[in-house]
Formats: structure tokens, sequence, C-alpha cells
């Protein structure tokens, strides 16, 4: 009458417990005690440079690129993390490319916004 099914029923319970030779020696006794509260980072400097906001056509068929540049004191690797606020905040593709920011589309106000709270001063340039 058992065809080879395997019974759904429960069957019979563990012949043994393989957890009951473990033993909690060595671990702590309670929840592990929560990570100290990370420093918060600190605020940047309010005026960090004049950065130009404009938007250009030119040499990309027709299509619209926001690009912020003019950058002073800043690194690559600090460019690539505003980039990607930046492309965060826009919802779309970019990139750094020789020192200034692309971000796809026309997107100077939420570029100038974002600039804005990392603590540069945005100025629109061009039409």
């Amino acid at each position: 009458m058992n065809s080879g099914k395997v019974p759904t029923n429960g069957g019979q319970g563990l012949a043994q417990n393989p957890f009951a030779q473990l033993s909690g020696s060595g671990l702590p006794a309670g929840p592990l005690p929560a990570p100290a509260a990370a420093k918060p980072e600190p605020a940047p400097a309010r005026n960090r440079g004049r950065v130009d906001v404009r938007r250009e056509t030119g040499g990309r068929a027709g299509k619209t690129v926001t690009v912020a540049d003019g950058f002073v004191g800043i690194g690559l690797p600090e460019k690539e993390q505003l980039a990607k606020r930046i492309r965060a905040a826009c919802g779309t593709g970019g990139t750094v490319k020789d020192g200034r920011i692309e971000i796809q589309g026309d997107h100077r106000e939420t570029v100038a916004k974002v600039l804005a709270d990392a603590g540069f001063r945005p100025v629109m340039a061009g039409g």
C-alpha cells in the first residue's frame, strides 16, 4: 500500500538531538552590547569655493548634460562621492571626467542644491 512515497505526517521524532553535545562555554551570557554611537560626521566647511553649474549640448548629438566644474582643493575620490550623491538625487547617470562632474539631462537646480549642501557656492553659468 505504501508505494515508495515519503510520509508527510511528521513521521518519527529524531532519535537523538544533534545539538545536545554543544555547550555554551565561552559565549556571552546575554545579547551582545550595542556598539558605541559613531561620531557624527563633521559638517563640511560652509565656503568651499565657487563651482560653476551649466548646461551643455555641444558635441553630444543634441543630448543635454549638466556640468559642474571649477572645484578647488578637492581630489578625485571626493568628486566621485559627490557625483554619486548627485546621481542619486537626480535619478540619472553621470560621471567624473577631466576634473568635472557631468550629469545626464538638465538638472541644474538639483545639482546646485546638492553642491550647496556640501558647502560649495554653486553659480549658474551659461544658458
